[in-house]
């Protein structure tokens, strides 16, 4: 484009060759190594996603049972912490993710407002109005499990950040946290079959989360009956049909999340066995794994595909990590699902948007 071109181009497409050459200057991501890795440019980007969202209140998605007309009110009455982004999970992991961010960006140019709404989000009196949902025997299954990982991985990350902030957060979300993990240790010993499905309810990944809490927590009594159910429903599966996947609104891999908790459970050795019964088509020379499809990120079940390449994509990596074979394979397929997917976390649409960089996020700096 010539100089007398810009000179009498309009405004708006002025502004828009701009807001290009800066993406150019500041891309949101690096390879290395042949890995995807975030940049402080992207950081800043994931994080307003959020921080727009984590005190907005409506439009909201309840999932809590009324067991009287004393919790009728608006979201916030009776979740005060987690009351934006338009539901309990989607909330607890964008604080999880703010938090994230703010380990290994502190000079992030959001510091400051992300700082401000965690302390304001998360304090104790906050937590303990949280807490009340939980105490409830109607909302016994409340977030079960999903909510719960995300809650038990948001205090995972507060426990190893060295920063007086942190101190205190982690010591509100604390009573939060030790309810969390006493309900996974009453419930997971009377489930006699686990749950196999592409979304919020799957096992595998609420026990992959809780496992990681943990074990920071230094919490043994959840860790064993993590390992007890782990072994219980997954430790003699084999063949495990991931050609049938993607379900039309997944955002989790069944078979992939099974993998990926699996090398957390079984020592080195006998994962490997493991991994080759289980998913013997991750090891043939040509494997290849087509990222899934949106064609309407206006649709909340739809644009769940978006997330599914993202988590596809952690879980690649772990399993890559611990496997003896096809390494380079799986981390191409892994880094072939975020090229999917990372373009279109800001998608315009709050259906993806509210929850979305909180999966790219532990994609590029989980694993």
């Amino acid at each position: 484009m010539s100089l007398y071109s810009v000179k009498t181009a309009p405004i708006s497409f002025i502004l828009f060759l701009i807001s290009l050459m800066a993406q150019a200057q500041a891309p949101h991501y690096r390879v290395e190594n042949a890995r995807y890795v975030l940049t402080a440019e992207g950081a800043s980007h994931f994080a307003r996603l959020p921080l727009k969202c984590m005190q907005q209140e409506f439009p909201y998605k309840t999932g809590v049972t009324f067991p009287d007309s004393s919790l009728l009110g608006p979201p916030r009455s009776y979740h005060p912490a987690f009351y934006g982004c338009f539901d309990w999970h989607s909330s607890v992991h964008g604080h999880w993710m703010l938090v994230r961010l703010l380990k290994l960006f502190p000079a992030l140019p959001e510091a400051a407002e992300i700082k401000r709404k965690l302390a304001e989000n998360l304090s104790a009196d906050n937590i303990l109005q949280e807490l009340k949902i939980f105490q409830s025997k109607e909302n016994k299954g409340f977030e079960r499990t999903y909510g719960w990982a995300w809650l038990l991985q948001l205090q995972n990350e507060l426990l190893s950040w060295n920063d007086p902030l942190g101190k205190q957060l982690s010591a509100n979300v604390a009573p939060l946290a030790a309810k969390i993990s006493g309900m996974y240790q009453e419930y997971l010993p009377k489930m006699v079959y686990p749950v196999r499905v592409g979304e919020h309810s799957n096992l595998a990944f609420g026990l992959r989360l809780a496992w990681d809490y943990s074990l920071n927590a230094r919490d043994p009594k959840l860790q064993a009956v993590i390992r007890e159910t782990a072994l219980k429903f997954y430790g003699n599966d084999k063949n495990a049909p991931i050609a049938w996947e993607p379900g039309g609104s997944d955002f989790l891999s069944p078979s992939l999340e099974e993998a990926d908790l699996m090398w957390r459970i079984l020592p080195a050795a006998q994962y490997q066995e493991w991994i080759m019964r289980f998913l013997p088509v991750l090891f043939q020379p040509n494997i290849d794994l087509a990222p899934g499809e949106v064609k309407d990120r206006t649709d909340g079940k739809l644009v769940h595909l978006d997330g599914l390449n993202l988590s596809r994509a952690w879980d690649l990596y772990g399993i890559a990590r611990h496997c003896n074979k096809n390494k380079a394979a799986l981390m191409n397929l892994a880094n072939k699902h975020l090229r999917a997917a990372l373009p279109n976390v800001a998608s315009g649409d709050y259906m993806g948007e509210h929850w979305l960089a909180s999966f790219a996020v532990y994609a590029l700096t989980m694993q």
